[in-house]
């Protein structure tokens, strides 16, 4: 269809996009740093003990930190519900710019239509809010997916590993730009990259035959950068946590995008790939693991190693009870926003739009035209009568114009010269040739010429050397008489 966008997604397309790769994608970007997620485990174990020695690690603990990173989910849910909305009103714009010929009636018509959609958005937000709180009601350590207290004191999770298990899969291919292995700071130069859930790879063409290099994603991840002065296009980086160099001597490898959806879209894929984003909250991406349990444990004193185990355990629970809650998040939040905004929208265009727009009682106004499609109605008028007029005189003309056939030629007249076929040579106009009189009186007026006789004829007189040659194809002069030399009179 001519109507389909090629240039970027837009109406359904880009809701999916938001759905599966945006939300995703802001849910990781949204966890807790290390330390201080230890460091609130350890306040919170000490202050439930209060004056007495735990012997036991309390499942209260458990409750206070998962309950807190659960809380967390409401900011990315109602950020993909403002993202919808604001897809969902481009698509009503561009659906009544058709009616540009009667403006107020497209204008009522907008309008009721985004009424019905930020009537339905509240709706939807509300639910989601309800989602979430029913989350934070009731916590089911129960779940056929959480490990419980007896799995989480001896397993130790990492979950940043977990989407590296898909095998050597292609999970991504595209051309990026990189933009510090050039030259000059600030050059870039594009590359075709191939993700796979183990390496980065980018090839100097789609051919995939010139390799130039192949990056593992191992204890890799990702953070915005600014775009430079020397290019808007839409940036970010992989780099390693520990300051370790990516790529040959540099510590970073700045990768751009032509538009902002390309670059989300990307960043998906290297989430599934298991390259995480850098955490918001996070002050030091360098301080994680020993060092970071060291320092949150800061303002505690001396830590034993039976809060450290205890601090150990409520980590792995928080974590894989915070995967449960995530994937149902994932699960239902697209699904509520079907239910009540998109899926409802439609039902009230296709039933209930029309009643509305009878409802306002002005639809006498609502249907009057623009001055710009009164001007082009009457001018498509007038060509229509102009065109109309002038096929009118083709036609008088072509009926009042009378044929007639030529006249016969006139018989024993010399007014027109007969075509001459003689072998003679043309001359000029300036001077003419008199035609040879017709052959019957040609032949009345002179005798007959004389028989053929054994000896030659004649010489003619002016022309040295005898009696001309025979013309060619012609039989000598013993076989035929001599031609005869027209006179002049």
């Amino acid at each position: 269809s001519a109507a389909v966008n090629t240039l970027e997604l837009s109406g359904g397309a880009k809701i999916n996009r938001l759905f599966h790769e945006r939300f995703p994608y802001e849910i990781v970007r949204m966890e807790f740093d290390e330390k201080e997620l230890r460091k609130e485990i350890a306040f919170a174990i000490r202050n439930i003990h209060g004056v007495r020695l735990g012997l036991f690690t309390p499942d209260l603990a458990f409750d206070v930190v998962a309950k807190k990173q659960i809380e967390m989910l409401k900011n990315p849910s109602l950020k993909l519900i403002d993202l919808v909305t604001e897809e969902l009103s481009k698509v009503v714009q561009g659906a009544v710019s058709k009616m540009q010929r009667y403006p107020r009636l497209r204008e009522e018509t907008e309008r009721i239509i985004t009424t019905y959609i930020r009537e339905k958005e509240q709706a939807c937000k509300d639910q989601i809010m309800m989602l979430i709180d029913c989350e934070l009601a009731y916590m089911n350590t129960n779940h056929e997916d959480f490990i419980g207290f007896a799995n989480a004191q001896s397993v130790s999770q990492n979950a940043e590993k977990t989407g590296r298990k898909l095998g050597n899969q292609v999970i991504r291919k595209g051309y990026m730009a990189i933009h510090n292995l050039g030259i000059m700071k600030g050059g870039s130069r594009d590359y075709w990259f191939v993700l796979s859930s183990e390496s980065l790879s980018w090839f100097k063409d789609e051919e995939e035959k010139d390799k130039k290099y192949m990056l593992p994603l191992d204890q890799l991840k990702l953070r915005d950068i600014e775009s430079t002065f020397m290019s808007r296009r839409h940036m970010f980086a992989v780099y390693n946590p520990e300051g370790r160099n990516v790529f040959k001597d540099f510590k970073t490898l700045d990768l751009s995008c032509e538009s902002e959806d390309d670059v989300a879209s990307w960043k998906a894929s290297f989430l599934r790939a298991g390259v995480y984003p850098e955490k918001t909250n996070s002050e030091g991406s360098s301080a994680e693991g020993e060092d970071g349990r060291s320092e949150g444990s800061s303002g505690l004193g001396s830590v034993d190693p039976q809060l450290e185990r205890q601090v150990e355990t409520i980590r792995n629970l928080v974590d894989s009870y915070m995967k449960i809650v995530t994937k149902t998040c994932r699960d239902l939040v697209p699904k509520i926003i079907m239910y009540l905004m998109i899926n409802d929208a439609k039902a009230f265009i296709n039933g209930e739009l029309l009643a509305n727009l009878y409802a306002t009682g002005d639809t006498q106004n609502m249907m009057e035209e623009s001055a710009d499609e009164a001007l082009k109605r009457e001018e498509m008028l007038r060509m229509y009568h102009a065109c109309k007029e002038a096929l009118k005189i083709i036609g008088d003309v072509s009926t009042a114009t009378i044929g007639t056939s030529a006249p016969p030629p006139v018989k024993g007249s010399n007014w027109m010269p007969t075509p001459s076929y003689s072998s003679e040579p043309q001359t000029s106009p300036a001077n003419p040739r008199k035609v040879p009189p017709p052959a019957s009186s040609y032949n009345s007026a002179r005798p007959p010429p004389p028989a053929p006789s054994g000896r030659p004829a004649p010489s003619v007189p002016g022309r040295p050397g005898g009696s001309a040659p025979p013309p060619p194809g012609r039989p000598g002069p013993g076989g035929l008489p001599p031609p005869l030399i027209p006179s002049r009179r």
